[in-house]
């Protein structure tokens, strides 16, 4: 018998969504799937023929077929907790129709940051792994509607990605709102103990457990070292070696920890902020009703 997942968190990219993962897989009834992202309900069947430099990670770390994405959850008998974090699904309009067709009672998790430092966080993301060609955030901007034209992969929709409302009432309109938990990016940096315990009781599970909460994953910043920063995120062979010889957790850390130590963050200019924020704003309004969350910090 198939084992589907029943929960999955599904954005906002550069959100910390990567460490929330690994924070839940510390939890013993909880089961993640081996791979974070497998995009399937929104690729499922999709030929990945995506343009732009992300092409490749795309094509090689997206799971489209039935068989494959169930294999990912093959182990998880006996949990209570089986979920998944895949980002694209918060704006993919495909996603939210197609996870309610196969889970009709799944629980959806969001977290949400601040849409105009989201972007940036997102565009230094791209720029630090050199997938992203414009050494300047708002060229970047000003490229990204004909790079929607040219076929690239969504993760460079780095100012569309974040107009929250729009994207989370496709779910609000398919899910009871008491199965969709939204969380905010301040929550899970000033509070993340709070969040898990919050996260836990929400998907069943025992919420008395502590996880390790000192790693951040993933963290965004020029890299310091190009060539560390593609030793580190690449498939490398001394590297597939270490995973065998250590615990998956501790390899995450190290890795972790190792990244973190080479990027360098800059900070969003203040011109552009505003500039997003106008944007932004009645979406942001929408929002706050929606999820029934005071946002008015988020248009300062």
């Amino acid at each position: 018998m198939s084992i589907w997942p029943n929960f999955f968190i599904i954005g906002a990219a550069k959100s910390g969504t990567t460490s929330l993962y690994h924070y839940l897989k510390q939890h013993p009834q909880v089961f993640m799937s081996k791979i974070k992202e497998p995009r399937f309900f929104a690729l499922e069947g999709h030929p990945l023929n995506f343009t732009g430099p992300d092409h490749e990670r795309i094509r090689t770390g997206t799971t489209t077929e039935l068989s494959d994405y169930l294999e990912l959850f093959r182990e998880a008998r006996g949990a209570i907790a089986i979920g998944e974090a895949s980002t694209i699904y918060l704006n993919h309009e495909r996603a939210p129709g197609a996870i309610a067709r196969r889970v009709p009672d799944a629980r959806i998790v969001a977290v949400l940051r601040h849409p105009a430092e989201r972007a940036f966080s997102a565009f230094q993301f791209e720029l630090r792994d050199g997938r992203e060609p414009l050494p300047a955030f708002e060229d970047a901007l000003e490229a990204e509607a004909q790079r929607v034209r040219d076929g690239w992969y969504m993760g460079s929709e780095y100012k569309g990605n974040g107009f929250y409302a729009r994207s989370l009432n496709r779910y609000f309109d398919r899910f009871d709102p008491a199965r969709i938990r939204v969380y905010l990016y301040e929550d899970l940096v000033e509070r993340p103990l709070w969040l898990l315990n919050d996260l836990f009781g929400f998907l069943g599970v025992d919420p008395r457990f502590t996880p390790d909460v000192s790693i951040r994953h993933n963290a965004s910043g020029r890299a310091r070292s190009a060539g560390l920063q593609r030793w580190l995120t690449g498939r490398q062979p001394f590297k597939e070696a270490l995973k065998k010889a250590i615990p998956e957790q501790w390899g995450h850390r190290i890795n972790s920890w190792a990244q973190s130590r080479n990027v360098v963050r800059s900070r969003l200019n203040p011109e552009t902020r505003l500039r997003l924020i106008r944007d932004y704003r009645d979406d942001i309004r929408s929002l706050q009703t929606l999820i029934g969350r005071d946002l008015s910090h988020w248009l300062a």
